[in-house]
């Protein structure tokens, strides 16, 4: 009798079927999807935020000038002036809005994958499950360190020697540099958009922009360093699935030297 599921080989159990196909198929594991096209889309967006920020940069210093001058009784200008400056601060703001959303959505989702990528080239050094790479931005206080995390270990995963000292070119100091000038960008944006909302005086309105121009040039520091970090960290996970094949637990030890 043959094998009533392939229908080649004797049937050899008591359901009808071969040895071969009596035994379970393996449960399907993780697999790698290029992070290039996402990275490059992120870069984009990126430099989106740096143009945007400058020209927030632009309009914070235009409307501090104006409150400088009108404080010290210098300003002879047309009043129209006042709402070219308030109109200035107004697109500056919703365009920030936009090209953070945007590139906030871009960049979760180039995270997301590099993380899941790295749960297939080396998923012991993972401590956080793939999910965290998004819910991480949106839960409070965890946020401030989870999304670092999760881009730290999918770096570490993606280094040739995942298990041991990573080479001097493969190092995350730049990702520990952009995480720091996110996090000051996100304190000072919050700090100097209240500021300036709650200005009632020209006085009050030149130290809420002077702060506000801080922010900004924090927030495109902190885009510059991103893009560092998309475009190593897309960069190592290409080159080393291009390589083949990886160890995924870490290899014993002998005598102080990995086998």
């Amino acid at each position: 009798m043959l094998c009533t599921t392939c229908g080649m080989n004797t049937a050899s159990t008591g359901q009808g079927v071969c040895g071969a196909c009596a035994v379970p198929a393996p449960a399907a594991g993780p697999f790698l999807r290029s992070p290039v096209g996402l990275g490059r889309a992120v870069v984009v967006l990126l430099c989106f935020v740096i143009v945007v920020d400058l020209f927030a940069v632009f309009a914070d210093e235009h409307m501090h000038r104006f409150a400088r001058d009108v404080a010290a009784g210098h300003w002879e200008g047309p009043v129209s002036e006042a709402d070219r400056a308030d109109l200035l601060m107004a697109w500056a703001g919703r365009l920030q809005v936009l090209s953070v959303v945007a590139t906030a959505v871009v960049f979760i989702s180039w995270l997301h994958r590099v993380r899941r990528n790295a749960a297939v080239f080396a998923p012991d050094v993972l401590t956080s499950g793939a999910g965290w790479a998004i819910g991480g931005w949106f839960v409070p206080v965890v946020n401030l360190w989870m999304p670092r995390r999760i881009t730290r270990e999918s770096w570490r995963a993606s280094t040739r020697a995942p298990y041991g000292a990573p080479a001097k070119n493969e190092r995350a100091t730049i990702l520990n540099v952009w995480w720091a000038l996110w996090v000051l960008t996100a304190l000072l944006g919050r700090g100097a958009g209240m500021a300036y909302d709650k200005a009632d005086t020209f006085h009050e309105i030149m130290s809420a922009t002077r702060l506000l121009v801080v922010a900004d040039a924090v927030s495109v520091a902190a885009a510059l360093c991103a893009i560092l970090v998309v475009r190593r960290l897309t960069a190592m996970q290409h080159a080393k699935a291009m390589r083949g094949p990886v160890p995924t637990v870490a290899e014993p030890m002998v005598s102080g030297h990995t086998q």
